[in-house]
């Protein structure tokens, strides 16, 4: 008799062409109260998102998650907000609104945390949708515009459906899904979002040079999106072999490479290559990105987790606040009770540089709010206020008046510091304050 003869395994070209489809099509393969995984910023598919809002009201209690919305699609809409709705893992311009209002989620965490919430069942992940690179030879797809959560979220979701683009970064790293893990596939060529460098001003260049002044050549970077972290960028083009292990990778550190300022020598931790969990800037960056052995893309419990993050020798961690307390308590991430932005991985990257050997960790804010009318150094943070950096935590704080070291310093002592580099208008104010509540 002769033996039966095994079918041979589709080739990952086969497999690709069986699970190509429209964006449209994609969305037959959601439940009603699915949680669907979306990667930070850039990582957002903007193709499946459009096709989901135009039919949103097909489904019933579908949430899309993710830690930062860059496009403000269609399902942003507090009329329909029960068909499709948005849960924040941190608060942007285009969920803000539904945040403070109260139709859109919010779901409070770590950056470092979130796959391992998503890994335990503790956050849903039902459905992944994402950005991709192109498919290589053996069947990989890169995720490298955002691999933050969105790595555990493949590994447990029942859907995964892959936007693909040629304008995507095949990186190197932690950042690969194989053909075999899709569900569906779908295609699109249109440019990948870009976001500018912000506007720096004088309050944000007077900051960015005391905090420059700090570093010193061989430090390692975790650098942040803002006016004040890009103003210290821009005055650290003479240093000498920096490091980078951050979470965003944008256009400041590319300028840094690019002046030779940033070699990745010195790290302690993977020298010679820079690490990142999501990438957010311009179409120069994403090429850059692309097969560069110096980038390396991995998960944000790779990249932010405390004890990784501070195997870095001098590791140096620049966080923007909103408000700080006399005791050092930052609240980061809301207006009193509004939400404002999130934890993100402020928290994450001030324990590593905490532990890194050398380590400096910077909390900056501008002196004031509003014109000027409103003192961001309080007494005692705005009631409702989400805490976001604990007092136990905070090492350096950062005004365009100085420079405030609170670690191992007293209540009293560390009073004195913050009025000191507050806005002059209010130190007297500040003073009285203290004198109240005997601090001083």
């Amino acid at each position: 008799m002769q033996a039966t003869q095994k079918a041979a395994r589709p080739t990952a070209a086969q497999q690709y062409a069986a699970k190509r489809m429209q964006a449209v099509d994609a969305l037959d393969l959601l439940r009603d109260a699915d949680m669907i995984i979306v990667p930070t910023g850039a990582g957002e598919p903007p193709a499946l998102l459009t096709a989901l809002s135009g039919q949103r009201q097909r489904f019933t209690d579908v949430k899309v998650a993710q830690i930062l919305a860059i496009r403000k699609f269609g399902y942003f809409d507090q009329a329909t907000a029960h068909h499709v709705r948005h849960a924040a893992l941190f608060f942007g311009g285009a969920s803000r609104p539904g945040g403070q209002a109260g139709w859109c989620d919010f779901l409070p965490n770590y950056f470092s945390e979130i796959p391992v919430m998503i890994e335990r069942g503790q956050m849903a992940a039902d459905v992944v949708f994402a950005m991709a690179s192109s498919m290589n030879e053996q069947g990989w797809f890169s995720l490298s515009l955002g691999t933050d959560y969105t790595m555990a979220a493949v590994d447990k979701a029942r859907v995964v459906v892959l936007e693909v683009n040629p304008n995507v970064p095949f990186a190197h790293g932690a950042c690969h899904v194989h053909i075999s893990r899709i569900d569906g596939l779908v295609e699109s060529s249109d440019d990948i979002i870009e976001v500018g460098l912000p506007t720096i001003g004088p309050v944000q260049e007077a900051i960015g040079k005391y905090v420059a002044d700090m570093i010193d050549d061989g430090s390692t970077l975790q650098i942040g999106y803002g006016g004040i972290p890009d103003a210290v960028v821009m005055q650290l083009t003479e240093k000498n072999d920096l490091g980078v292990h951050t979470e965003m990778l944008g256009d400041g550190i590319l300028s840094l490479v690019e002046c030779g300022a940033i070699t990745n020598r010195k790290k302690t931790l993977l020298p010679g290559r820079m690490v990142a969990t999501f990438a957010l800037g311009s179409k120069k960056l994403y090429q850059f990105m692309h097969h560069n052995p110096m980038v390396e893309m991995h998960p944000s419990n790779f990249t932010n987790d405390p004890y990784n993050a501070g195997l870095n020798d001098n590791l140096i961690s620049i966080n923007a606040s909103l408000q700080i307390d006399f005791l050092g308590q930052c609240g980061s991430e809301s207006i009193a009770h509004l939400p404002y932005s999130g934890t993100g991985g402020q928290v994450d990257f001030v324990r590593a540089a905490n532990r890194s050997r050398g380590g400096k960790s910077f909390i900056v804010l501008p002196s004031t709010a509003k014109d000027g009318t409103i003192s961001r150094i309080v007494p005692t943070l705005t009631p409702g206020t989400h805490a976001t950096t604990s007092k136990n935590d905070v090492n350096y704080v950062v005004t365009e008046y100085g420079v405030a070291q609170l670690r191992g310093k007293s209540a009293r002592q560390r009073a004195q510091a913050l009025i000191a580099i507050a806005h002059p208008d209010f130190r007297a104010e500040l003073r009285a304050a203290a004198d109240k509540m005997c601090v001083f």
